[in-house]
């Protein structure tokens, strides 16, 4: 299958091609011809498969004909740079429509948000606290509102958004095309969508494990070894860029400033920046000029950086699905990825919900012997044309790490 299949407008087929889309990826198959025949869809899809372009293409072809200047479309998103990511595909796509997107989200003044409302943004991108003030204040009229899109569900639940969609809910026409999207469906946001949605058409793509281009292994540790198992992971991570998650604000702030003393490139992304200050840090992530990003699970949704080679979980998360999405970050669109956990013996809970959540053991690789896990088997940039590694390209000799004079604990499988 192809995008001609879809019979796309020419400006917005011509958005696909500027953006270098090829074929559809299955969830866009599956899910784009039902929403343009006006059906309602409940998209399920592992991390980096292509959500955000299987809605953003046929709300473009819907939006394009019709009255212009007035907002058709709603994305509800749950932080500011998932917003920002699909405000640019949007951009992208649609660069040759015409059609206008804005964001509204907190943290940044509300009158550039406020202007181009009112200069007639046909498509917004919102995250509902910002949206619901600058409702209050009569800046947004949603009764014209077609389409309804609510982005990585599960998360927005997760973050106790739920009393603020249904306000926003309240303010929508009933009447309306109404999407929901997410990597995975617990069974109480299920029955919610189906209270909110009318004879949706549920398109599940696998389950909600990470793509299996990703590599994954656990490195058990002691806490006091963690900081030196993170350098000497940095060594093997080639040209790639590499997320490492924290659990909290102030060690991801920390650790990046640690890094940076160290000698890498690195920044931070965690709650307590401005809106200007995470912008920067994505900007130079993003473009690559810095190699490390240290980021508490505000950025396990919301970061799509096609050079991410690794993972590393410096602090494991707090539940097996927030794993899947932080390990998701890496492997994107058919790439191969590394994702590495450093787990304590107070992680052993953890890690075994993991794997009843993959269906099969992680890998244990002994914190002495990082020096023998394999480089990366190619540039971040080439495709991976299989989801089976290709052979590791040494092309350097990092330093060894002995792991320290204790010997870690060696957790066996649940």
């Amino acid at each position: 299958m192809s995008f001609d299949t879809f019979a796309f407008h020419p400006h917005i087929q011509a958005g696909i091609l500027l953006a270098g889309y090829t074929d559809p990826t299955p969830i866009q198959s599956q899910t784009i011809q039902p929403i343009l025949d006006g059906r309602d869809v409940i998209g399920l899809a592992q991390t980096g498969t292509g959500k955000t372009a299987a809605f953003v293409l046929p709300i473009l072809q819907r939006l394009y004909k019709g009255q212009r200047g007035r907002l058709r479309a709603l994305i509800l998103s749950p932080t500011r740079e998932l917003a920002e990511q699909t405000h640019t595909v949007i951009r992208q796509l649609g660069r040759q429509t015409g059609l206008r997107s804005v964001t509204i989200y907190g943290g940044v003044g509300a009158n550039p948000q406020i202007k181009a409302l009112r200069a007639g943004s046909e498509i917004a991108v919102a995250c509902p606290g910002r949206l619901l003030d600058l409702m209050g204040q009569r800046v947004v009229d949603l009764r014209q509102v077609e389409v309804l899109v609510i982005d990585e569900a599960d998360m927005m639940f997760d973050m106790g958004f739920l009393p603020s969609i249904r306000r926003i809910l309240a303010a929508l026409p009933k009447d309306r095309l109404t999407l929901l999207f997410s990597a995975t469906m617990p069974a109480e946001i299920r029955t919610l969508a189906l209270e909110v949605l009318h004879n949706p058409v549920t398109v599940e793509i696998g389950d909600s494990r990470p793509v299996e281009n990703v590599h994954q292994a656990v490195l058990p540790v002691e806490q006091t070894e963690k900081y030196p198992a993170l350098l000497a992971l940095l060594e093997r991570t080639g040209a790639g860029q590499v997320l490492v998650f924290t659990r909290t604000k102030h060690r991801a702030k920390k650790l990046a400033m640690q890094l940076s003393n160290a000698g890498h490139t690195a920044t931070s992304l965690q709650g307590n920046l401005s809106q200007n200050q995470r912008q920067v840090a994505m900007d130079g992530f993003r473009s690559g000029r810095v190699k490390v990003m240290v980021a508490t699970d505000i950025a396990s949704r919301g970061i799509d950086v096609s050079r991410i080679s690794h993972v590393i979980n410096y602090d494991t998360p707090d539940t097996a699905e927030a794993y899947t999405h932080r390990i998701g970050r890496t492997g994107r669109m058919a790439r191969l990825g590394t994702a590495y956990t450093l787990a304590t013996r107070e992680d052993l809970p953890m890690i075994r919900s993991i794997e009843r959540l993959l269906g099969r053991p992680l890998e244990r690789h002994p914190v002495g012997q990082i020096e023998a896990l394999p480089l990366p088997a190619a540039q971040p940039e080439a495709l991976a044309t299989t989801l089976s590694p290709a052979s590791p390209v040494r092309s350097h000799q990092p330093r060894a790490y002995n792991g320290g004079r204790r010997r870690p604990f060696h957790g066996g499988r649940s």
